[in-house]
């Protein structure tokens, strides 16, 4: 990838949560806003039952958020490849075995939610490639 994602990659993102199959019928319980950080270019998600309502770039730095993902885009970018390998392959294997994949915040909301959670983060390891 080696270009961080763009809020065009991001509304991409959203559109592919919200028309998801599998979002449609786990995602009823997650409601949270929580931030996704691509080596500090950050992203806050409004999530209401399970679709993502909206997506705002460089969010002001007291926009409540329940969590964050964040991570340097090295590890953004093999979890991002085509064929990520070992570790890379899945948010629960980065946040267990990936130091520099950080979850900060309330990480009982994140874990209350892991199910919808890991398929919005399979989502976003299935997308293209950030374009120049």
């Amino acid at each position: 990838m080696t270009n961080k994602p763009n809020p065009d990659w991001m509304a991409v993102y959203q559109k592919a949560v919200n028309a998801d199959p599998e979002m449609k019928v786990i995602g009823d319980w997650f409601t949270t806003d929580f931030k996704v950080s691509f080596e500090g270019e950050d992203y806050l998600l409004r999530v209401r039952e399970g679709r993502i309502e909206e997506v705002v770039h460089a969010p002001n730095f007291d926009a409540p958020a329940s969590f964050c993902l964040r991570a340097p885009m090295s590890v953004w970018d093999k979890f991002l490849s085509p064929t990520s390998p070992p570790l890379y392959h899945d948010f629960f294997a980065m946040l267990m075995r990936v130091p520099e994949f950080e979850l900060d915040g309330n990480s009982l909301a994140a874990m209350q939610n892991a199910r919808a959670l890991h398929r919005m983060m399979n989502i976003l390891g299935s997308m293209e490639p950030v374009n120049a």
